[in-house]
């Protein structure tokens, strides 16, 4: 999961921001994203014949002065950061943040381009590893600890793996990290297929589905909709593929060698409206096989449970989302320190 570096932190690491167009008291910067030559074809399919993505670093215009670190945000499928409260919690414990979202994802996404599609996740890996030089740029000489949900907790594993002997982060948060497709809102599909099927139709959707889950979390949560849609995001051939690919590499074991917090609701439940559960309950994902795959992401694995807590244990309802939070914090002093 190497990738050449696209140079986020070259030049003036403080030029270059403006206001966030989303969110106030924010501001983003957009940057090249690096393409590779054997994804090429299948980007430009992406993007109606363009080859130049890009991804956007957003951060809080004030944070602490002297922050004892930084957490980089990577956020997961048909998603994009806007959970201002896990930065403000993190702040309140002097922890600086900075978020990224991926290209074709968020404010990366263009409306020619086809959203959340990667058909190599080194894609969104160098995206990741872009806004960690980044941090390190911003805040010189504190550790850097990177908050991967769901899709985003897959590549930042793989990406911290890929990393473990030089650049990578002090330590490595997933929150409901997408290890498996068992019982997902993904179609099952023999993976011995799938890579023939990715190569020859890229685009075609295996799986398309609303998402219940995003649709409810409206009733607590102040989103653009575009963005994150209650209609969701067809699962393309080649993204799956690569996905698939990505997640039979972390289960035959990786070896991430910072500490890492593995974080979880209590129990899985159906992406459906007469769900009683769906407020409490991972209704995306199959806890079990994730609890199961993610341990053997590194020597140093802390796993938590969270009680009534949903996909995005930070979207959780009070209770569980204090206590995801409170997690987190505890994670990183005892585990980073700073």
């Amino acid at each position: 999961m190497s990738a050449v570096p696209a140079g986020a932190s070259d030049g003036a690491p403080h030029a270059g921001w403006a206001p966030d167009r989303l969110l106030p008291g924010f501001e983003a910067r957009q940057l090249p994203a690096w393409v590779p030559p054997e994804a090429s074809l299948a980007s430009r399919l992406a993007a109606a014949g363009r080859d130049d993505p890009v991804l956007t670093l957003v951060r809080p215009v004030d944070g602490p002065d002297a922050p004892r670190g930084v957490v980089v945000h990577l956020h997961g499928y048909n998603d994009y950061f806007f959970q201002t409260h896990l930065v403000t919690a993190l702040a309140d414990e002097g922890w600086a943040f900075l978020a990224v979202d991926a290209r074709r994802c968020g404010r990366s996404w263009r409306p020619d381009e086809v959203p959340h599609y990667q058909a190599d996740l080194r894609e969104q890996a160098d995206d990741l590893g872009q806004a960690v030089r980044a941090a390190r740029a911003l805040h010189p000489g504190v550790p850097v600890v990177v908050h991967g949900h769901s899709t985003g907790g897959l590549v930042a594993a793989l990406w911290s793996h890929a990393h473990r002997e030089h650049g990578g982060a002090d330590a490595l948060v997933l929150d409901s990290p997408f290890f498996s497709v068992t019982n997902s809102w993904i179609q099952p599909l023999a993976d011995t297929a799938l890579p023939t099927i990715a190569r020859r139709t890229p685009l075609r959707a295996m799986s398309t589905a609303p998402s219940r889950y995003a649709a409810r979390l409206l009733d607590r949560w102040d989103f653009d909709t575009t963005l994150k849609t209650p209609d969701g995001v067809p699962a393309r051939a080649a993204w799956l593929a690569a996905v698939r690919s990505g997640q039979l590499r972390v289960g035959r074991g990786l070896a991430v060698p910072v500490p890492v917090l593995l974080a979880h609701s209590a129990r899985s439940g159906l992406d459906a409206l007469d769900n009683p559960g769906l407020d409490s309950q991972d209704t995306v994902l199959d806890v079990v096989p994730m609890v199961r795959i993610g341990l053997g992401v590194g020597p140093a694995v802390t796993e938590v449970s969270i009680e009534g807590g949903v996909h995005d244990l930070a979207l959780s309802t009070d209770g569980p989302r204090e206590v995801y939070l409170r997690t987190v914090l505890d994670f990183l002093k005892t585990r980073v320190g700073g």
